[in-house]
């Protein structure tokens, strides 16, 4: 050991150590194994470094010497109430990770959102000690809350030091949204990237350096990333966690979107991936979805492997048991759909006998061979003449037979007869809206769905002359509309100051958008030949956080003919099982049991032309629920994981209740959701007060941050220039709207927090980003307070407090590592000699018993004793024998995990011997080689004990007064 107390040794390195490394000390944040010794991400403590930030690789920088965490001098504590000792325990615990497969939730229940337990079960059971690494597939129904699972998981993997970098995929529309959520709820910043925003990045990056290094947490559009451009670059970037939303999209071999989800798979550490509509009727995508969370979940010889899936998978939907007693009066029941049967009129039942004698069935007299074309006709009437004209126009521009053209010019003929005023089910939907009280000056909105753009236009300029309403009180939405228009429409139709009272959108707005914040009446103009479809656009306003009873209706035009195309008591029947479904299963897809909307549709159509049975094509969902074997493999095998999830919540929740110990390897599953301070605020306020030499309240000027605490729940400040630094980080809209970098308003409370979201979402506040945003326990406003305060306290010394003890006590805090640098147990020791050395099961309340909280008196009469020195050095000695026993069950544990992979892995192989040698089991065999190596990184090999803190006995006289 040097004179400074550094080791020369790199096998102390670990979270939460100091290093000194180019002359210059650092704390160290982040650990990971590289190909020749350790990547390490540092944060600067001294005066020319401070608060930046570093990566060093120990191979490189042969001078990196690790500060012995035991050779430390021991300083009294001067300041009131003990505060440079409490802030010092807290911010020290705060940087340490919690352990790796720690059982118990950190903070996941301490965000800007509802901890309901099905939630809270869905974090768990991704971070289970039975997974290698974070793997999952959220498959709940539409509603349900994926995002905020998704959020949750991210949180606490970021406590477990596991979410440094994050990469967020999700479709192109919902990616504000997204955004949105994981900020304003999670504290979790991610920078919202497009293809112009990497270029930009690239701009201000050496030609050499990777564009997806430069913001550690990102969030991108599928349609972005799937360019095979960017798929070098990604393969060469390791994310602690991947984030991909709709993965049903990235299913199919072959296609950018999957060659996209292979390459991300395999570089993230935790991998989470969601999805309403996992099974697409193609066994083997849902199968690559498997493989992509783990490769040895499906056989070579293609079979699943039930209890992988079971271990991977989180399925549950509105009436699920666990679900339906905790979402309440969050999520209002649905009013029961209305189907409105219009008949139609004179001109409509013209161009219906047209379809059905000329195109539907003509007999002999076909004008065309295409047997798809006329139903696409029929799909266009069924939607409005607009529709009907375009598809005949096209139609008429390709046409080169003389019956096809004539044909068509006739339909076109009798097509314009049809009229707004002639048009029976437009009219049926405007006496509707006056019904609901949608008119100029009024607040009802309502999302009308067509499928056809050219309806969606012809709606909004005839629902603007008809209801007397101005022209930016009814907006279009669609996927022709670029990525910022769509994104704004959406986002204005949730603010209650946006003009935007009727939403006329497309099917683009049917998957992952959320309109109930002010709606809950939703229009089907046309009907999707899709129950998937179908259940997806209701899903809209039909979702927790609805508070009113969704409306939903339907206007089906009934032609006076008995043809096909006046099949209307099919589509009628359609919307009725998709009713019954969310009714008595949550989810219609296994009805058809095709999984795939263009397969349902050609169902349909089938059904339509009489050449099958309704009730044959589509499941009564009553005889589904009482004879669930007559389910496909794909829907049993989902039905029974969403069984077994059930009872496994009802177990866990009864658990809970009856648990009394923390798990021994752990150690911290009963203090792990408790602070020292009560009050994020208070910790902040301390922090500042440390950081600020006791000025915060002060200018910056004046050696301060301008700190206020107003009488609402709302503290202030302005940010400095190392802060500002930071926020470059944050989502660069909600800096731009609420101007942060030069004044900051942050929610102190829960109630405040929910307040001030409340007011943005729905355009109180003149922006969709809180003007004060939510303090919550991942607060990078408080990351930076906490290493100000850091900053000032000289390295390598420890505090002394007066406490409730008889002997003079030190705490300290043993972790044990991995070779990866991952914490993966956690304990806390109180010893003051060697026969009297306690391992604490709740250190948080120890402390506390000790008197050491918010009210702590400092009389400042304490002393040192003259042999401390050798207290602590007993004190380490006594530690490392008390937690050997806690080390030993850890590494038991980590060995368990990795025996059960081999076991797999070993299980696969032996069946790939007997199996046709495929390209896709040749890449699956090299990814179980890599997983192969990784097991063998997760095995626990380095120990480190830290002393936090000296108690000494209080003075009688105080011991008196207390």
């Amino acid at each position: 050991m040097s004179e400074s107390g550094a080791l020369s040794s790199t096998d102390s390195l670990s979270p939460g150590v100091t290093i000194e490394v180019r002359d210059e000390i650092w704390l160290v944040t982040h650990v990971t194994r590289s190909t020749d010794g350790f990547r390490v991400k540092a944060r600067g403590l001294s005066d020319y470094v401070r608060d930046h930030e570093a990566t060093f690789f120990t191979a490189l920088d042969k001078d990196l010497k690790v500060i012995d965490p035991t050779q430390v001098t021991v300083s009294l504590d001067d300041s009131s109430n003990y505060r440079r000792t409490r802030l010092w325990l807290e911010a020290t615990m705060r940087k340490t990770p919690v352990p790796l497969y720690q059982e118990s939730l950190s903070v996941a229940d301490q965000m800007l959102a509802d901890p309901l337990e099905y939630q809270l079960a869905a974090v768990r059971k991704t971070l289970s000690s039975a997974n290698l690494r974070p793997r999952v597939l959220i498959a709940d129904a539409v509603g349900l809350g994926k995002t905020l699972e998704m959020g949750m998981i991210l949180a606490e993997l970021i406590r477990r030091g596991r979410g440094e970098r994050i990469l967020v995929v999700t479709p192109r529309h919902i990616m504000e949204q997204f955004q949105q959520e994981m900020w304003t709820r999670f504290a979790i910043p991610l920078v919202r990237l497009d293809s112009v925003g990497i270029q930009q990045v690239r701009q201000k990056l050496p030609a050499s350096r990777n564009p997806f290094t430069y913001f550690p947490r990102v969030i991108v559009s599928m349609d972005t990333l799937k360019s095979p451009k960017y798929r070098a670059q990604l393969e060469k970037v390791h994310w602690d966690a991947v984030v991909i939303d709709e993965i049903h999209n990235a299913t199919n071999a072959g296609t950018q979107n999957n060659e996209l989800a292979r390459t991300l798979a395999p570089t993230a550490e935790a991998l989470i991936l969601a999805s309403a509509t996992p099974h697409n009727g193609d066994p083997e995508s849902f199968k690559e979805i498997l493989r992509l969370l783990d490769p040895t979940a499906v056989m070579p010889d293609g079979t699943i492997d039930a209890e992988a899936a079971q271990r991977l998978i989180i399925r549950r939907h509105r009436n699920s048991p666990e679900v339906s007693g905790f979402v309440g009066e969050k999520w209002a029941p649905r009013n029961e759909p209305q189907n409105f049967l219009v008949a139609a009129s004179k001109e409509e039942n013209g161009v219906a006998a047209e379809l059905n004698h000329v195109w539907i069935s003509p007999g002999a007299s076909n004008p065309i061979k295409d047997r798809l074309f006329p139903w696409t006709l029929v799909k266009a009437f069924l939607s409005s003449p607009a529709a009907l004209g375009e598809t005949v126009s096209n139609r008429l521009k390709k046409a080169s037979a003389p019956e096809e053209k004539r044909a068509l010019e006739t339909l076109s003929q009798l097509n314009s007869a049809i009229t707004p005023q002639t048009s029976q089910k437009y009219q049926s939907l405007l006496s509707y809206l006056g019904d609901i009280g949608v008119k100029k000056n009024s607040d009802t909105r309502v999302v009308i769905f067509s499928e056809r753009v050219a309806t969606l236009h012809w709606l909004q300029e005839n629902l603007i002359r008809d209801l007397k309403m101005p022209p930016n009180s009814i907006a279009v939405m669609h996927g022709g509309l670029p990525d910022q228009e769509q994104m704004r429409l959406v986002d204005e139709f949730k603010k209650t100051d946006s003009p935007i009272r009727i939403m006329i959108t497309g099917d683009v707005a049917s998957e992952g958008v959320n309109l109930h914040t002010l709606c809950h009446n939703l229009v089907h103009y046309d009907i999707p030949w899709s129950l998937i479809r179908i259940q997806q656009r209701n899903g809209r306003i039909d979702r927790y956080g609805q508070t009113h009873n969704p409306s939903i209706v339907t206007f089906l035009l009934d032609p006076a003919e008995d043809s096909k195309v006046g099949e209307v008591h099919v589509l009628e029947r359609l919307m009725e099982r998709e009713h019954e479904a969310h009714s008595l299963l949550g989810d219609a897809a296994s009805l058809m049991g095709k999984h795939s909307e263009r397969l349902e549709e050609e169902t349909i159509r089938e059904v339509l032309r009489g050449a099958q049975n309704f009730n044959d094509a589509v499941a009564d969902p009553a005889e589904v629920l009482e004879n669930p074997a007559g389910l496909d493999d794909i829907d049993w095998l989902l039905a029974q994981i969403a069984q077994a999830d059930a009872k496994a919540e009802t177990e866990a929740e009864a658990e809970t209740e009856n648990q009394t110990a923390p798990d021994a390897a752990s150690n911290s599953t009963q203090h792990a959701q408790r602070r020292l301070y009560a009050q994020e605020s208070s910790f902040l306020y301390d922090c500042l007060l440390e950081g600020f030499n006791n000025v915060p309240e002060d200018s910056i000027n004046r050696g301060g941050v301008g700190f206020k605490k107003h009488d609402n729940d709302i503290v202030e400040l302005t940010p400095t220039d190392d802060l500002r630094r930071r926020l470059d980080f944050l989502p660069q809209d909600y800096v731009a709207a609420r101007k942060v970098k030069e004044d900051l308003l942050l929610a102190s409370t829960l109630m405040r927090g929910q307040e001030r979201l409340n007011a943005a979402r729905t355009g109180e506040d003149g922006s969709t980003w809180p003007s004060a945003h939510y303090l919550g326990p991942l607060h990078p406003v408080t990351s930076w307070a906490a290493d100000r305060a850091l900053a000032t306290m000289p390295r390598s010394e420890i505090p002394a407090a007066s406490g409730k003890v008889t002997e003079p006590t030190v705490l300290l805090m043993s972790t044990l590592s991995n070779r990866r640098g991952q914490i993966v147990s956690r304990s806390f020791v109180a010893s003051s000699g060697p026969f009297d050395t306690e391992v604490l099961s709740d250190p948080i309340q120890w402390l506390h018993s000790i008197g050491l909280d918010e009210t702590a008196i400092n009389p400042g009469t304490a002393a040192l004793p003259d042999d401390i020195e050798q207290l602590i050095s007993l004190a380490v000695q006594a530690a490392r024998g008390e937690i050997r026993p806690l080390m030993i069950a850890a590494r038991a544990q980590a060995q368990t995990r990795v025996e059960h992979w081999a076991k797999r892995a070993e299980a696969w192989n032996n069946k790939r011997s007997g199996a046709a040698s495929t390209s896709r089991t040749a890449r699956t065999a090299k990814l179980i080689e890599e997983q192969q190596k990784l097991s063998n990184a997760l095995e626990p090999d380095r120990e480190l004990i830290r002393p936090l803190a000296v108690i000494l006995p209080q003075p009688a006289t105080l011991n008196t007064e207390v």
